[in-house]
């Protein structure tokens, strides 16, 4: 009789740490930053289409330069200035460099689902798969709601999505300043995050693994915020404002490209 209870408080252990394990490695959940676990509406087959059903209001997204995904429902501002917002530690209006950094750290630590500071082949799938479904999906040019035909490119060891990834030494986003926006470059052209992002990059994650490894460091991931820190902060004076911001190409499709600010 002992036996069997000893036996049954083993395999009651064994299933608490199971469940646990499981909440740790799990997709992020909702939080006051960003846009967890809310996918993107499936598209209707032959939704928009001569004799389908009308197409449907989507809602808008953003994804922020370390890749996290805001959503806005439709009519809605557009949700770069969320990202801002919470990535403006002193609310001052003005992102610093440290202040970038950090949110993209913030970031990181989220899709680190273990917590070894590394992002691995399996939690670079989790991200590409159930936080942001988009970089893997072509871009229909109507918001959210990309077709279901993956077009981003080829795919890494665990998942992992190598589109965007910087070479030669070259800082993410190709060494220049995401698109500004103006929706003649809607079509299959700009694939992955690259529509709905500040920066050039198909997948924002993966393009911080700076020695081609297939895995992401806490250290590359703080270089390559630097990095991009340093592409949108044009003037060189050390802050970021959103009016200063590049539109991405959807926010230039939805309101209208800005007039060229010299």
């Amino acid at each position: 009789m002992q036996t069997f209870s000893r036996l049954r408080a083993t395999c009651i252990l064994m299933f608490a740490a199971l469940c646990l394990g499981a909440c740790a490695s799990g997709p992020p959940q909702d939080g006051p930053r960003g846009d967890w676990g809310k996918a993107p509406r499936p598209r209707v087959s032959g939704e928009g289409e001569p004799g389908g059903p009308p197409r449907q209001p989507r809602r808008s997204l953003f994804i922020s330069p370390a890749g996290e995904p805001f959503r806005a429902e439709p009519g809605a501002p557009y949700p770069v200035a969320v990202w801002f917002a919470g990535a403006d530690a002193d609310h001052d209006g003005a992102l610093t460099r440290d202040e970038f950094v950090a949110d993209s750290l913030r970031f990181f630590d989220r899709i680190d689902g273990d917590h070894n500071g590394v992002i691995d082949g399996f939690e670079v799938s989790t991200y590409e798969t159930q936080v942001a479904p988009e970089i893997l999906q072509g871009f229909q040019g109507g918001g959210e709601g990309p077709s279901a035909q993956g077009r981003g490119g080829p795919r890494g060891e665990g998942g992992g999505h190598r589109g965007g990834r910087h070479r030669g030494g070259d800082p993410p986003g190709g060494g220049g300043g995401g698109p500004r926006g103006g929706g003649g470059l809607m079509g299959g052209m700009l694939q992955g995050a690259t529509p709905y992002s500040l920066l050039a990059e198909p997948e924002p994650v993966m393009a911080s693994d700076g020695d081609f490894d297939r895995r992401i460091t806490r250290a590359e991931a703080t270089k390559a915020a630097k990095a991009r820190f340093g592409l949108l902060d044009k003037d060189g004076d050390g802050k970021l404002r959103l009016a200063e911001l590049p539109q991405t190409p959807l926010q230039a499709r939805l309101e209208g490209p800005r007039a060229d600010r010299r």
